[in-house]
């Protein structure tokens, strides 16, 4: 049988590390306040920043999910007041741009 090699502790990429482990690693470095207020794609950033990591261009378009999420409750109050003023037009026209911004958050997110 031949000798065990030793296996090095590699460190683990930034985006395969779940969120309690970001933590973890942030509070460590301590410049970082706030931590766990933070979402995963937040504390990514900050310990990229604290460290120095320049991001390459990523295939996915940056998107902001609470904005984007905030629009759907803008949209959703004005189909409310379309379906009082019994316009069923503009209530269809309002559910698939909400139905659309749902699926983009849902991207977004994966």
């Amino acid at each position: 049988m031949g000798k065990k090699k030793e296996k090095v502790a590699k460190e683990k990429p930034l985006d395969r590390m779940t969120a309690k482990e970001l933590r973890e690693l942030a509070l460590t470095l301590e410049v970082i306040h706030g931590v766990h207020a933070m979402n995963k794609n937040e504390l990514i950033a900050a310990i990229k920043e604290v460290k120095g990591i320049v991001d390459e261009k990523s295939k996915k378009t940056d998107v902001d999910v609470r904005q984007m999420k905030a629009k759907i409750r803008e949209l959703k109050e004005k189909r409310v007041q379309a379906k009082a003023a019994g316009n069923p037009k503009r209530v269809d026209a309002l559910r698939r741009k909400i139905s659309n911004l749902k699926k983009k958050t849902r991207r977004a997110v994966a």
